[in-house]
């Protein structure tokens, strides 16, 4: 301390960020990239390597993520996602990644990039619920918040399924089939089912996904209903009970039009990301 009552101006206290500065590097390095399109193309030329990823709509940056196995696995998994979604068109998706080592991941460098960038007010779709996988059962009676992406841009029924087999099929094999190729959630009932999913069901040509919950719901028995939530659909024999942020039964024939509960736009927390096996 110095005693002549000026301010000491030969010393300083000097505090090293490692973790921002590791959020710098990695920005400079994804931003000196050019945006590829988002297509499956693109990403059959991407290495099965862990990673850090930008995604571009339009050209604005909206949204960072990583990849702690695959890049091409989980940058696939937001193309199929913005693929079976209106509003939306993955024709304005870019993307632009860099491959990083397995055990840097332990750094979490995705959210070093989302620390970087909140600050810049950038990466809208990391406070949406963009990157959320299916929550599960038990939050089907959540009331979706209006800026929410699945508000922003619904699930697609007017999409072909161009893949599925035409002809007679079960229940059984259809239900799998379908799902594997429409591209939200759709989650099912599959044990305790009885002799339901042994309805034989004929499978047109050029069935959207829209005709094929209606001749689905027309095969259930009674207590059944499909149900459209903003991001996923659901099929269960629930005695036709309602959920807020439906907007749309299927029940035997009848197909009805509701208007959901959408609760004021706030904050929304976005899960941890996995990759998928």
């Amino acid at each position: 301390m110095r005693r002549d009552g000026l301010g000491a101006k030969n010393h300083r206290d000097f505090r090293l960020s490692i973790t921002q500065a590791l959020g710098d590097q990695l920005a400079k390095a994804l931003d000196e990239l050019s945006p590829a399109p988002l297509t499956v193309q693109n990403l059959d030329e991407l290495d099965q390597r862990p990673g850090v990823y930008q995604l571009y709509r339009n050209g604005e940056f909206v949204y960072v993520g990583k990849a702690d196995k695959s890049l091409p696995t989980r940058i696939h998994k937001h193309l199929r996602k913005v693929s079976g979604r209106t509003n939306i068109s993955l024709s304005e998706m870019t993307f632009t990644c860099l491959y990083v080592a397995e055990d840097f991941s332990a750094l979490a460098p995705e959210k070093l990039l989302i620390k970087h960038y909140s600050k810049q007010g950038q990466i809208p779709w990391n406070n949406n619920g963009f990157g959320n996988n299916d929550p599960g059962k038990r939050r089907d009676e959540t009331v979706v918040k209006a800026n929410h992406f699945d508000n922003l841009h619904r699930i697609d029924i007017d999409r072909v399924l161009s893949s599925l087999p035409q002809g007679s099929m079960t229940l059984h094999k259809l239900l799998p089939a379908a799902a594997k190729e429409i591209p939200y959630t759709f989650r099912y009932l599959k044990k305790g089912c009885g002799d339901t999913y042994k309805t034989v069901i004929d499978v047109p040509a050029d069935l959207t996904i829209n005709h094929f919950f209606e001749i689905i719901a027309a095969a259930l028995p009674e207590n059944w209903q499909i149900a459209l939530l903003p991001g996923r659909a659901i099929m269960y024999p629930d005695s036709r009970r309602t959920y807020p942020s439906v907007w749309r039964y299927y029940r035997g024939k009848q197909v009805l039009d509701v208007d959901p509960e959408i609760e004021e736009a706030g904050e929304i927390l976005d899960e941890e990301e996995h990759d998928e096996d």
